[in-house]
């Protein structure tokens, strides 16, 4: 029972001290948004990420590539709500919030972010947390870039194409 108890704090202190920062107000974005992600390192995956807006909310849904969600997520209120029944995804939200850092306009960074952000080039960004780069952004263009998250842990970002086989945006 202690040892139930000890690890349920553990976890629950864990999960505090690992929150991933979010922007004052839910910046502007361009939605629907399709992304391709490719999860780079030790477990390499691909996923399909849509980006929809729902009210005042923004509905994150990560599926694998066939179709299956992984993580469901909605931005509403300036904190994470989950999205259906499926089971908590720290790195999905980990994976959105550094994707919505990466998806703001470089006009709203300072009002959205403040110090925190860093954009002294346009190809690349970075977020730090407590001194440290928490998440580094490098630009192909604006839907096209690499995100890291964490030491060995890099996503490929890239647009899907529509259904005539244009690009979005």
């Amino acid at each position: 029972m202690i040892r139930l108890l000890f690890g349920l704090c553990f976890v629950l202190l864990a999960g505090c001290a690992a929150r991933a920062p979010l922007p004052a107000t839910t910046p502007a974005l361009v939605v629907p948004l399709q992304l391709h992600v490719q999860r780079q390192g030790s477990e390499p995956a691909d996923w399909l990420l849509v980006v929809q807006r729902e009210d005042a909310a923004l509905r994150w849904t990560l599926l694998d590539p066939l179709g299956i969600p992984l993580a469901r997520q909605q931005l509403r209120d300036g904190d994470w709500h989950a999205d259906g029944l499926l089971r908590p995804n720290p790195e999905a939200r980990e994976l959105f919030a550094a994707l919505l850092f990466a998806l703001t306009e470089h006009d709203q960074l300072a009002a959205l972010y403040g110090s925190a952000a860093e954009q002294h080039d346009p190809a690349e960004r970075r977020l730090r947390q407590a001194g440290d780069v928490r998440w580094q952004v490098r630009y192909r263009s604006a839907l096209s870039f690499e995100l890291d998250v964490a030491p060995g842990l890099t996503y490929g970002v890239a647009p899907l194409p529509d259904m005539t086989g244009s690009q979005h945006r």
